[in-house]
């Protein structure tokens, strides 16, 4: 399918699928995650965004590369729900909006500084990284741990004065992250397989996976609570609350009913979970 032009009657159709391509749901909690936590370092409110437009530009790019990559991936299982299998955008179109927002991602993370912007380069690099070869090895959980732990660490270092990010919040990143990949891989476990992808999911199997990954996400929401110095709040007790239906769904990832609310209820704890430990007043650095 040949790209729409601007001003052509199907722009608004062209827009949209591009949107649905940045995968939206997994871009706007990690963009939500590292504001929040732009915000409880106490950064002015310039940083606060100039943060938050550099975490979305970068996923921004992930999304889009994943499906240019995957294109004929996609089309061989005749997967539905993306924009270029549908033909509503082609991927030269998204190669060309990938490669776009990665320089934008590049200059807005550099422009908080050396440090704090090749950490939150380590995201994107990571999953360009995944999306590029990873996926389909027995280390495709890497780029996950990696460039989640190293998130919270570029947000703290773009706080003026602050120390490094502390252990436990590196810590708690990295095993949301391998959460993370364990349940979002879950729904095309057997389309992956389909088309030669054999990452570290597909090889421990459904069943095996989904109990690492309630497994793991239980003990990032362990560390995120009683990793800081200070005694738990409510809210870092509520933390706990919450992880529990979320750990039981990602046990549950390994049958087809419960696969595709994994992914989401990860996602949805790890907002809650920073929102919380915000709200509650304990810090970040």
């Amino acid at each position: 399918m040949a790209d729409v032009p601007l001003g052509h009657p199907g722009t608004a159709s062209a827009v949209r699928a591009l949107v649905l391509a940045t995968h939206p749901g997994p871009a706007v909690a990690v963009t939500t995650v590292a504001t929040l936590l732009a915000v409880a370092t106490g950064m002015p409110a310039g940083r606060v965004v100039l943060v938050c437009t550099a975490v979305l530009a970068g996923q921004a790019s992930i999304g889009w590369s994943n499906d240019w990559l995957d294109a004929d991936r996609d089309r061989a299982v005749a997967r539905a729900d993306k924009p270029v299998v549908q033909g509503a955008v082609a991927p030269s179109r998204l190669r060309s909006a990938a490669l776009v927002a990665v320089v934008l991602a590049v200059v807005l993370s550099l422009l908080l500084g050396i440090v704090p912007g090749l950490l939150l380069l380590v995201l994107v690099a990571s999953g360009w990284a995944y999306n590029a070869g990873l996926k389909r090895t027995a280390l495709s959980v890497v780029p996950y741990m990696t460039g989640f732990g190293a998130l919270p660490a570029g947000v703290v270092a773009a706080a003026p004065g602050t120390p490094a990010a502390p252990w436990w919040l590196v810590t708690a990143g990295a095993a949301l992250g391998a959460t993370a990949h364990l349940a979002n891989v879950a729904p095309d476990l057997e389309d992956d397989l389909a088309t030669g992808v054999r990452g570290l999911p597909h090889r421990l199997g459904a069943r095996v996976s989904a109990a690492t990954g309630a497994l793991v996400l239980g003990g990032a929401s362990l560390v995120l609570v009683l990793g800081p110095e200070s005694a738990p709040t409510a809210a870092g007790w509520a933390c706990l609350v919450l992880a529990v239906p979320a750990v039981a769904v990602a046990a549950l990832a390994g049958t087809p009913r419960f696969r595709r609310l994994a992914f989401p209820a990860v996602m949805l704890l790890t907002v809650l979970d920073v929102a919380l430990l915000l709200a509650g007043g304990a810090g970040v650095t």
